[in-house]
Order: C-alpha cells, then sequence, then structure tokens
C-alpha cells in the first residue's frame, strides 16, 4: 500500500505572517495526524518571504511537540549550508525530545541564492563535499567510541533516519550506494524522476540504514469539491512559480478567475512543465491522477505539497485527498493481492 506524506512549506499568504504561517503548519500537521498521513515534512529555504520554515530544526520541534504520533522530519536540511556537526546535534535533540517520530531529510543545494548563501558564511562549492558531509553525519550519530574526541550530545547513538533528497541522477546514485531511503523534488523538479528511480533501484546496495529501496516522490495535489473550484485554487501556486521565473518571489497571493491573463504563453509553459505531475481537481479527478502516478513511479509513498492560499481550504484538499488515497491504496492493494 502506497503511503501518503506531506511537505509543507510553512507558506507565508499575502495578508499574514511568517507567526501565522507556523501556526498554521501545526493546525495542518494535528489533522494530517487524525487523517492517518504518514510523516510531514518541512523544507529549508532562507531569505524568501514567502516561506517561513527557514530555522527548519525549530520548526520541526514546534510541529512534534503539539502532534503525538506523526512522523516529523526535514524534506530537507540543505547539508551545504551547515556543519555535520551542528545537524547532528540538532536532530539529536529532536529524537531525545520525541523519540522515534524524527525524520532527516537531506538536500545538496543551497536552498537559495548565492548572496544568501554567503550571509549564511558558507562557500559555494560546499556542495561539492556533500557526499562526505553525509558520511560524516553517519559517524556522529553512530555510538561513540571510548577514545572519540568529537561527539554530538545528543546525537551518538540515536537511531535518526537519513535520507537522501535529489532532483537528478546525483543523489540517487548516492542514496544507492549509501543504502538510503530516496526522495525525489518531483514536485517542482520533475524531468529526471523515472531515470532517477531506476537508477536508484538497480544500485541500490544494502545496508544499515535499509535492506531494499525505498522510494519516495512528491507532487503536488489541489483538491476541492468541482475540478472547477480546485483549479481555481491551484491558480496560487501557478502564479508563485510565475513569479519565481520573474525573478520577483513574493508571499503566496490569493487565487484569481483568469490565470491566462497572468502569464505569457513562454512562462505557462514552463509553469506546467514544472508542474506536470500536478494532480488537481475533484474528488475522482484526483483518485485517477493518484492512481496514474503510482502505476508509472512504483514509488513507497508520495509527498504531497498543497500551496493553497486559504489555510481552510488546504485543510480541506488534504482531507480530501486522505479519503481518496485510502480509497484508491487499499483497492490497489487488495487487486494486487488478488
Amino acid at each position: 500500500m502506497t503511503r501518503l506524506s506531506i511537505l509543507d512549506l510553512a507558506p507565508v499568504a499575502e495578508g499574514s505572517t511568517p507567526g501565522d504561517a507556523l501556526r498554521n503548519s501545526l493546525d495542518l500537521a494535528r489533522h494530517a495526524e487524525a487523517w492517518g498521513y504518514n510523516r510531514f515534512w518541512l523544507a529549508e529555504h532562507h531569505n524568501m518571504v514567502g516561506i517561513a520554515s527557514a530555522a527548519t530544526a525549530v520548526a520541526i520541534g514546534h510541529v512534534a511537540a503539539g502532534t503525538k504520533t506523526i512522523r516529523v522530519g526535514s524534506g530537507g536540511i540543505m547539508l551545504p549550508n551547515h556543519s555535520p556537526l551542528v545537524i547532528a546535534e540538532q536532530f539529536g535533540t529532536l529524537e531525545s525530545l520525541f523519540p522515534g517520530r524524527i525524520d532527516l531529510g537531506l538536500g545538496r543545494a543551497p536552498g537559495t541564492d548565492q548572496r544568501t548563501l554567503r550571509a549564511l558564511r558558507r562557500s559555494p562549492d560546499t556542495a561539492d563535499q556533500f557526499p562526505q558531509d553525509v558520511m560524516e553525519l553517519v559517524a556522529l550519530f553512530a555510538p561513540a567510541g571510548p577514545d572519540q574526541a568529537i561527539q554530538a550530545v545528543p546525537g551518538a547513538g540515536l537511531n535518526v533516519p537519513i535520507w537522501i533528497l535529489g532532483s537528478s541522477l546525483f543523489g540517487a546514485q548516492l542514496a544507492a550506494m549509501l543504502g538510503m531511503p530516496y526522495a525525489f523534488a518531483s514536485h517542482f523538479a520533475p524531468d529526471a524522476l523515472l531515470d532517477a528511480l531506476e537508477v536508484y533501484r538497480e544500485r541500490f546496495e544494502p545496508s544499515e540504514h535499509g535492506t531494499r529501496p525505498y522510494a519516495m516522490a512528491g507532487i503536488n495535489v489541489v483538491a476541492a469539491e468541482t475540478d472547477a473550484e480546485a483549479r481555481r485554487l491551484f491558480t496560487s501556486q501557478q502564479q508563485a512559480f510565475t513569479n519565481m521565473i520573474r525573478g520577483t518571489r513574493g508571499r503566496m497571493q490569493p487565487p484569481i478567475d483568469d490565470i491566462e491573463s497572468f502569464w505569457t504563453p513562454r512562462e505557462k509553459a514552463h509553469v506546467e512543465s514544472m508542474l506536470r505531475f500536478a494532480v488537481v481537481g475533484s474528488p475522482e479527478t484526483v483518485r485517477r491522477g493518484l492512481e496514474r502516478f503510482v502505476e508509472t513511479t512504483g514509488v513507497d509513498e508520495i509527498m504531497v505539497a498543497s500551496a493553497i492560499f486559504d489555510h481552510a481550504a488546504r485543510l480541506r484538499s488534504y482531507e480530501i485527498l486522505a479519503d481518496v488515497g485510502k480509497a484508491a491504496f487499499c483497492h490497489r492493494s487488495e487487486t494486487s493481492a488478488a
């Protein structure tokens, strides 16, 4: 049975504050827990006025403290921005506070622009050290030896599952080599999805992190009572991606009635390519879209991002998705078993 999880970018809607966004994240996580979602991840982005989760470990602690059973983690921590020791300490602290519920997804991109990267006191070439940094982080989570000079406290000896995130073949190859679970960012960079999944599965080497490949893929889902309503809600995300192309990032904008008047034909083609796996529509439309995506990719888990301006509408979208997912994937599992 394919699992459903949530990637929350803690969106700051026009007219609201980052505090509002983080409180909405916790509210969504509480609902998601009740609806049966498997995990709830937040992502590291810097210098973006429309995303409130820059201090990702802090945001994860906020959500974990307000929930009880759902797994909470990072999708992801951009490891080149940090020393492995600091991340081991942060996620060791989270695991100590919320044992058995913390995930650590690691990305290689900076999650920001080059100027902000310098403000983070990091060099652009730190991304080249990503594999070594991952191995250093793994070593810091291992039980400390008697003469070990540097330890992560807390962190050493704790079982914090590490995921490799990616949008190219690089992450797939690394995850396979290390025997780690793998998550592909097809919710905004879908081009290499199928090739990356193939590489990951073919080259996977069993390890202490996992005995078999475990793949997750991100998609955007906007669900509503009707296709027309869902398409209108989706225009907030379409505007955001268009503004990203224009270099004019800002807070999330309310939906509009006519997206065609907002973008140029070239911008439309670019955005639709980036969002081509998006599933937008009524419950039945979403069910068909989810089933088609799983049949195409064979992923073990879907990480869903839903950039919806109105918080109540976003909750409703995830509620519909939870109901649809249970029906679609339970039926699929029973059919496969038969």
